[in-house]
């Protein structure tokens, strides 16, 4: 007999993923600033430290460089770290590490090193945060050679994807979106590892295909029911893994709609809804009956006001009406 699905949230999935891990691999250990005794800025972490103590859940000090530095070299040396940054914002105090040090390390070495390290952290708009805490970075990242970005959207990619993300031999960096961490649904209880590459098509469709990620997946899976009362049927493909891009599944979702419609948090200018509006421009220019259409968040810091931070991001509103106007074109 099977088991019952069980009734979980994202932060659940997240934090039985870690379970596991630790459960499983006496190599991993997680560190990270606020992840023992507070439980991690989003309670993700709460309750690890008194199942598996100080030596597997670390503390860290607040210094992104240092403790992103000393994972790199815990992972060089053996062990598979799994190191949280609080916000991708702070991110960008350890890029030095990450984009001198993990991402080039295994080629300078000449294959010599593997550098076999996972740094999870929060990423997007949606809680008013602020500008300090809340922008789309993971497309930054997506542009360097030697990282796997990973932008898991659903309860089985939060809990699938870190076990197959710590078998890797170089970094992976897992984006896990502020506002999916209180989603609540159902998980097989057999959920397990997922793969970390390729991109998943989540609804079909006949009139135009809806590329996104992350927190933006489930608009545009709400978009997408309300176009279809008017008659468009979208179909929506789910990233999940933006470094590398899933080509193939993307053409060929556009070659059955013939339009394209990318919808990305992040900004507009040099993101990666340009990267993918550009592949498809170079391999599916002939299937279109309508040049790629992108949506994306406005060209500002993210603001604080929660109408204004609604403004600056894609919403279902928004979705639908970019979409009904390439369906549709006035």
């Amino acid at each position: 007999m099977t088991a019952a699905p069980l009734k979980i949230t994202y932060r659940e999935a997240v934090k039985q993923a870690i379970r596991e891990a630790l459960a499983r691999d006496p190599r991993v250990f997680l560190m990270g600033e606020d992840i023992g005794r507070y439980g991690g800025c989003y309670a993700v972490t709460k309750g690890l430290l008194q199942e598996f103590g100080e030596e597997r859940i670390r503390d860290t000090p607040l210094s992104e460089s240092a403790f992103v530095g000393a994972g790199i070299g815990a992972a060089m040396a053996g062990l598979r770290p799994i190191v949280e940054v609080m916000t991708v914002n702070f991110s960008l105090l350890a890029l030095d590490q990450i984009v001198n040090n993990a991402a080039t390390i295994p080629h300078m070495s000449g294959g010599q090193f593997a550098v076999p390290l996972v740094i999870r952290m929060a990423t997007g708009a949606g809680r008013q945060l602020a500008a300090q805490h809340s922008h789309s970075l993971e497309g930054w990242y997506a542009h360097i050679p030697g990282l796997k970005i990973l932008a898991p959207a659903t309860l089985e990619d939060a809990r699938g994807m870190l076990w197959s993300a710590l078998q890797d031999p170089n970094p992976v960096l897992i984006f896990e979106h502020v506002n999916l961490y209180n989603m609540e649904g159902e998980l097989p209880s057999d959920a397990g590892a997922v793969p970390i590459e390729g991109a998943a098509l989540r609804r079909q469709g006949r009139d135009l295909s809806i590329v996104t990620y992350g927190a933006s997946l489930h608009k545009a899976l709400a978009a997408a029911k309300q176009l279809a009362g008017q008659g468009i049927e979208a179909e929506v493909i789910d990233l999940r893994c933006l470094r590398p891009l899933d080509d193939a599944t993307i053409t060929a979702s556009i070659a059955r709609t013939r339009r394209a419609l990318i919808v990305d948090e992040g900004w507009r200018s040099g993101g990666i809804s340009a990267e993918i509006g550009m592949r498809i421009a170079e391999q599916s220019f002939y299937d279109l009956d309508a040049p790629p259409m992108r949506l994306c968040g406005a060209e500002v810091p993210i603001p604080y006001p929660k109408h204004l931070e609604d403004a600056a991001i894609p919403q279902i509103e928004t979705i639908i009406s970019a979409a009904t106007s390439l369906v549709r074109p006035s």
